[in-house]
């Protein structure tokens, strides 16, 4: 694609970039078949070529954004299927981030968007307010579907997302070292999250115990929080931001003390951005190198295991099947594909794959929130496809499409980490006690424990 910057804006590291970018893409519409906005939509604008055209029409003259490239970049959920697809390796994510913070910085959103974005800013990426927040939104939840009519539309979308119950607040999301069982074969950080200690704080459990099983220090560092997706990920540069700095002090900490072979996410929206640290930190003298050393360390919980190696299971699960949905992020952000089935099957499940399942689920962070029409769609679609398996259960390793998922279908979905744990010793998940007893009631211990 021919670009015009000046030399002036090419002076610029992010312009220079976006220009990159931009220079790489060859127009030939591959990205379309596989975007799941396109899909629904059918209009170009709602593809990633056609969100490229907005973006280096708005970039080229360094002009505010308008309603129209606002709308349409809007209704990207950042899947990245199309990076996936694109044979020319246009690297879409870098482009259309660099697009938000523009419109963060140029244009005046309509009140009531303005007003929830903020609130979903200050909300989401802090467990304490998220949590007081949840608890509130569960009392609200019964009038969700009688009011629906009269209730706006995200409002409802929220309500709907609210779970019925809000766990308690576990033990391990605070700052401490988890030692590992038998000789120490690896010392790890593992990130807490945010929205995720909330909903299911037992992901964080089982993940600990997990690597402790197999030999691994686990640290919880002083000082690490929220990753900055969410933020990131509406343009609110300055909040991501701190909380990009917050993480690589934390982790650096850790480093260069007692050592780090690996930082640890079982969320992989999260995963996908902690392995750009070094990408956003690039400018920042005093920060590249450390989130370069942060990003190159970071793998999936799945990614790590499966280059650990998994022990054998304990656990008879051979008469479940599940359907593995592999998260947008997973596949498309981290390009894992392999690693979680290998383990899941190694585990001793069966693993069937869904139909469309490079299409996005409709969660993508915010988006069920501020995009719940489309994204209502996605999910349908999603659900349908995953059904059709005909699976006992859902396996995931995203917290985000399991709230999605969970919200419209009625089988279990357990986290990857949750599933490996309870094979190689944990407890039976929870998700399992009550939907699966008839399943799960004649599946007997291997062999011992170790």
């Amino acid at each position: 694609m021919q670009t015009n910057f000046t030399l002036a804006q090419l002076a610029d590291p992010d312009i220079a970039e976006a220009n990159s970018i931009l220079r790489s893409c060859v127009h030939c519409g591959f990205c379309t078949a596989t975007c799941p906005t396109y899909v629904l939509l059918g209009d170009e604008l709602d593809s990633p070529r056609g969100r490229i055209y907005l973006i280096k029409d708005m970039l080229e003259k360094d002009r505010p954004a308008d309603e129209k490239t606002v709308k349409h970049i809007d209704r990207c959920l950042s899947c990245l299927s199309c990076m996936t697809t694109c044979p020319s390796g246009v690297h879409y994510m870098h482009l259309v981030d660099q697009a938000r913070g523009h419109i963060e910085e140029t244009y005046r959103r309509p009140l009531m968007d303005r007003l929830l974005r903020d609130l979903l800013a200050k909300l989401l990426p802090y467990p304490s307010r998220f949590r007081l927040a949840l608890k509130a939104a569960s009392l609200a939840r019964p009038l969700a579907r009688p009011l629906a009519k009269l209730l706006p539309q995200r409002l409802g979308a929220m309500l709907a997302l609210a779970p019925a119950r809000v766990p308690a607040a576990s033990p391990v999301d605070r700052p401490q070292v988890f030692p590992a069982e038998g000789t120490r074969r690896a010392r790890v950080a593992m990130l807490s999250g945010c929205a995720q200690q909330v909903l299911a704080p037992g992901i964080n459990e089982a993940t600990v115990r997990l690597l402790r099983r197999h030999g691994v220090e686990v640290v919880i560092a002083n000082g690490a929080g929220c990753c900055g997706a969410l933020t990131h990920h509406m343009g609110k540069e300055e909040q991501a931001f701190a909380s990009v700095k917050a993480n690589v002090a934390a982790w650096s900490r850790e480093m260069a003390g007692d050592g780090l072979d690996a930082i640890i996410i079982n969320a992989s929206g999260c995963g996908t951005t902690v392995k750009d640290y070094g990408f956003m930190l690039r400018s920042d003298p005093a920060w590249a190198e450390r989130g370069a050393k942060v990003s190159a360390i970071t793998k999936d919980i799945t990614e790590f295991l499966h280059e650990f190696g998994l022990m054998a299971p304990v656990i008879d699960t051979g008469s479940l099947t599940l359907a593995y949905h592999s998260a947008c992020s997973m596949q498309h952000g981290q390009q894992l594909s392999e690693p979680p089935r290998a383990l899941l099957r190694s585990a001793g499940f069966a693993v069937k794959e869904v139909p469309e399942s490079h299409l996005c689920c409709g969660s993508a962070g915010t988006y069920n929130i501020l995009q719940p029409e489309l994204a209502g769609k996605l999910k349908a679609r999603k659900i349908a496809n995953i059904e059709s398996t005909g699976a006992d259960l859902v396996a995931a390793g995203n917290i985000g499409c399991m709230t999605q998922i969970a919200s419209g279908s009625v089988l279990p979905i357990v986290h990857t980490a949750v599933l490996l744990d309870w094979a190689t010793g944990g407890p039976l998940p929870e998700e399992l006690r009550n939907n699966l007893s008839g399943k799960i009631e004649p599946a007997a211990p291997l062999h011992a424990a170790e």
